[in-house]
């Protein structure tokens, strides 16, 4: 689904980012995944769809803009998104604050 004039890959159900497993007013970002390039509302989206595991993005590339925010379309910096995971910097949108407990499935944490 093309979303703010990003393609968004996986079971998209709305313009904001929503997926079918992750669907609440806060869930509205997607993730872009450093194995294939392209943006997925959540893990479970890349599984079912992309045909390959995904790879984590190292702590030398939190510089990369890999977060879509899906209300306002920005595309956040790893860095950014790791700083402001409660709310968009741009619009102010909150985020679901259950993506935190996942951040180790997308991003290499620790040192």
């Amino acid at each position: 689904m093309n979303i703010k004039g990003f393609n968004v890959a996986g079971p998209v159900i709305d313009e904001e980012t929503r997926c079918i497993h992750y669907h609440s007013e806060q869930d509205r970002i997607a993730i872009k995944f450093k194995c294939c390039d392209t943006y997925y509302p959540c893990i479970l989206c890349h599984r079912e769809t992309a045909g390959h595991d995904p790879l984590k993005w190292e702590r030398a590339e939190y510089g990369t803009r890999a977060v879509l925010c899906g209300t306002c379309g920005a595309e956040l910096t790893i860095d950014e998104y790791l700083a402001h995971s409660d709310a968009c910097p741009r619009c102010s949108k909150s985020f679901n604050p259950g993506c935190s407990l996942h951040h180790h499935l997308y991003f290499e944490l620790g040192k």
